[in-house]
């Protein structure tokens, strides 16, 4: 795998730390297992779905954490072990019931506005909520001439 070195970035830059902390991290994320599946759904102009197959979790299992711009979901399956008075023995356990933890990086100014279990699918619903300074807006524009200078007396 290739290996970058952001070093150069940190001397020649102010703030961009956090941009070279998440390529880095995607770049690594490459070796992580892929458990579980999940897609990322663009659903409106600001709104936007993580979908995430969890077949044999139940509500009380998963953990959704929203910090910062971190977005954490979790699911802890406790294993049991099959003991000799169990009347059913799993002979091939092709559902995964191992315990998983996948991280998300969040944009600024997107927010979880709700998450739903359904079918075996846990939908994540985000929304980027730009603050009104932040938002584009339009400058009237002046007539030549029309500026008002404000006059000042002189100290006496």
């Amino acid at each position: 795998m290739n290996a970058f070195d952001f070093s150069p970035l940190y001397r020649s830059t102010v703030g961009f730390d956090q941009l070279a902390s998440l390529l880095d991290s995607v770049l690594s994320e490459g070796n992580q297992q892929s458990f579980p599946p999940y897609n990322i759904e663009r659903t409106g102009e600001n709104e936007y779905r993580i979908s995430m197959a969890v077949a044999g979790f139940s509500q009380e299992e998963l953990g959704i954490e929203a910090r910062q711009n971190l977005l954490t979901i979790t699911g802890r399956k406790e294993e049991k072990p099959e003991s000799a008075n169990d009347k059913v023995r799993v002979l091939h356990r092709g559902i995964a019931t191992r315990s998983f933890e996948r991280r998300f990086q969040l944009a600024d100014h997107v927010e979880v506005r709700g998450a739903s279990l359904e079918n075996g699918l846990l939908h994540v619903d985000l929304v980027r909520e730009i603050p009104e300074t932040m938002k584009p807006r339009q400058i009237a524009i002046g007539q030549a001439g029309g500026t008002k200078t404000i006059e000042s007396k002189a100290a006496d």
